[in-house]
């Protein structure tokens, strides 16, 4: 059975939150509720992915993105 909702994966690794990737969750979260876009997309929050140079590391659908940015996980989203 296929998912209607796309995820988007948030590593939550010791690099991860250093890097700012709780405050990166929080805003994705409130824009995605802000936009109506809520149901659609699913948050998961992840341990380490073991790509700790790369952080924060977000993963959404089949993109991955590295050094992740909101702007870069927004135009992605947008794109889905």
């Amino acid at each position: 059975m296929e998912s209607k909702r796309k995820l988007i994966f948030i590593c939550q690794g010791s690099d991860c939150k250093k890097s700012g990737s709780k405050s990166l969750n929080k805003k994705i979260k409130e824009e995605i509720n802000s936009k109506g876009l809520k149901g659609q997309f699913k948050l998961i929050k992840t341990k380490c992915m073991d790509c700790c140079k790369s952080a924060p590391v977000v993963i959404i659908g089949e993109y991955f993105c590295k050094k992740a940015t909101f702007e870069k996980v927004i135009s992605q989203i947008k794109k889905s």
